[in-house]
């Protein structure tokens, strides 16, 4: 009867999901199963949304956030106990990030809400909270267009701001039907950097990612903390909306820092993702832009190449994060007047030091690399000479018939 009563998430593969539930149970410890709340439950639900993950996501660009994206995001926001918070994520999927940032501040200690789209992501998510003690944010599961119909409200029917929100939206997907219902005049406080123009020739661009930040910073309390995936372009782009949006990040003082993650993070896409951290309290600074790039190790994902964080490597990027750490050639930490000196760039890359490596070397040897240098110019100057009559040649050749 479970097996049945998921069909209607599992359509042709029932027994390789069948299958792939008893290996999960093949040789691990009911003593230890709740301590380990989601990372147990993480396999399954990645194996249960895959089958509408292809086709690049199908209708509504839905992936598996990987574990470590969603562990490092829930990390970096939760650093000192917190009560009665509020966690939000306004393209919920089936709560990768929702469940680890509930199981990081306590589950009885948050009220989860949730926005999305795609109604089977938030009967996954709805199955999620039960089987994580977090029953009693099951009715702030909703699905709908989190763009065109935000749905959480307050009393005094205003959007509702939240402590905490977390989010991997949509990169790609065609909003051309309603994109114009969002430049109203009740959304141009929510979307203050604009609405972009979708390309008709190109609907389902990356187009939409920048909506969405500006929807979470506008939901942020005055002491509210926020990490998005992004794509990595977003943090250099010198123009347009998203620039904007850096600018006010900078000016408002809540940029807490950008994690750029390895390639291939998300094997079923090539887009290079960096992690945007906000915090409404980071009025003094310190911001931490870290290069992540360059750890991980490859491994095939179906027909893809993915990489995957060893734990080390994340427990590295938390670390370093949380405790304001410059590292050389991974991390520095800046304040907002050196974010303005760099054209608002939030790529780590630019702030690093410029190293100049001197070599000892005798006069002798000096000696002889300056030969090789001029007997390199006197060979290329030959041969520009040479040319340079032929091109006159070629030239006197010329005539108007």
């Amino acid at each position: 009867m479970l097996f049945e009563n998921i069909s209607k998430y599992v359509t042709d593969k029932r027994d390789e999901f069948c299958r792939a539930i008893i290996n999960k149970l093949v040789n691990f410890s009911f003593e230890e199963i709740f301590k380990e709340k989601f990372d147990f439950f993480a396999t399954i639900f990645e194996y249960l949304i895959k089958d509408y993950n292809t086709n690049s996501g199908g209708k509504y660009a839905e992936y598996f956030t990987p574990h470590a994206v969603a562990k490092i995001m829930a990390a970096c926001l939760v650093t000192e106990s917190v009560h009665n918070v509020t966690c939000y994520d306004p393209s919920g999927g089936s709560g990768t990030l929702l469940m680890n940032l509930a199981h990081a501040i306590g589950e009885d200690k948050c009220t989860i809400y949730s926005q999305d789209i795609s109604q089977k992501s938030s009967n996954l998510l709805r199955l999620n909270l039960i089987l994580n003690n977090l029953v009693h944010s099951i009715p702030n599961v909703i699905k709908g267009n989190t763009l065109l119909d935000p749905y959480h409200r307050d009393r005094d029917s205003k959007l509702k701001k939240f402590d905490f929100i977390v989010s991997n939206p949509p990169f790609k997907l065609d909003f051309s039907d309603y994109v114009e219902d969002l430049k109203s005049k009740e959304n141009h406080e929510r979307f203050f950097a604009g609405t972009p123009n979708v390309p008709k020739a190109k609907p389902d661009g990356m187009a939409i990612y920048p909506m969405f930040i500006q929807h979470i910073m506008h939901l942020m309390t005055a002491k509210g903390r926020a990490a998005v995936v992004v794509p990595t372009g977003f943090i250099t782009a010198q123009s347009g909306i998203e620039r904007k949006i850096r600018e006010r990040m900078v000016e408002e003082k809540m940029l807490r820092g950008v994690v750029s993650m390895p390639s291939n993070i998300f094997a079923t896409t090539g887009t290079n993702v960096s992690i945007l951290f906000m915090d409404r309290a980071n009025t003094k600074g310190d911001i931490v832009l870290m290069d992540a790039s360059k750890l991980g190790m490859t491994v095939k994902d179906g027909k893809n190449q993915k990489t995957l964080l060893r734990p080390e490597e994340e427990d590295r990027i938390i670390h370093t994060f949380n405790a304001h750490k410059a590292v050389e050639d991974f991390s520095v930490v800046v304040s907002y007047d050196d974010i303005r000196e760099k054209n608002y760039s939030f790529s780590a890359g630019q702030y690093f030091d410029v190293k100049i490596e001197y070599v000892d070397i005798t006069a002798a040897e000096f000696d002889a690399k300056m030969a090789g240098f001029r007997a390199n110019l006197d060979q290329m100057f030959e041969e520009s000479r040479v040319l340079e009559m032929e091109i006159q040649k070629q030239l006197k050749g010329l005539n108007y018939e």
